[in-house]
């Protein structure tokens, strides 16, 4: 096994979940995944903290391209228009993942303690939204609300995307949009 070998972090990501598809996440172990990608534990763990974060480990990049696409919306942009552009911009991170995101939903979907993290990591974006609304000078509570509006639309459109062939996440994420602004005005 290379100590060195390219893209360690793809191989392990790769191997995880094949393994989590073929024998499930909890009788899955690092070890396993280590032999899979061909590489060490010891360098599994120096990408990854647990056998959780492979599935997890692109949140933190998720987190700062959100804030700053709000940050970098057009100032005049109204709370939700500014979501909306971040939301777009991170949609871009899974073009030609759909495979992928569908695979990694699924073993996610089958295991609760699972679901929980991926929930924990929604309310991380949804206070990196809001956190980066707020230094717009968006105040309480509608910095709070589009966040956690705009997570909520981006959560359903990527429900969508997974179980569509035809249609892209962004279109996905417009129709969201569009449906929450006809809820909020009450159509």
């Amino acid at each position: 096994m290379g100590r060195w070998e390219p893209n360690a972090r793809g191989r392990f990501e790769q191997a995880a979940l094949d393994l989590y598809g073929e024998h499930g996440f909890d009788r899955t172990t690092v070890a396993e995944i280590a032999r899979r990608a061909g590489l060490t534990e010891r360098t599994f763990f120096r990408h990854f903290a647990d056998k959780r974060e492979v599935l997890f480990a692109g949140s933190a990049l998720l987190e700062d391209m959100l804030a700053s696409a709000v940050a970098e919306a057009p100032a005049e942009a109204a709370p939700l228009a500014a979501t909306a552009e971040a939301l777009e911009a991170v949609a871009a991170v899974f073009e030609g993942r759909h495979d992928h995101a569908r695979r990694r939903q699924a073993v996610i979907d089958a295991n609760a303690e699972l679901r929980e993290r991926e929930l924990i990591k929604l309310a991380a974006l949804a206070g990196a939204l809001a956190g980066s609304l707020r230094r717009r000078g968006v105040p309480d509570p509608a910095a709070a609300l589009s966040a956690e509006a705009g997570i909520a639309v981006f959560k359903v459109a990527f429900e969508r995307w997974l179980a569509d062939d035809r249609h892209d996440l962004p279109h996905h994420i417009h129709e969201s949009l569009n449906a929450l602004k006809s809820v909020a005005a009450g159509r």
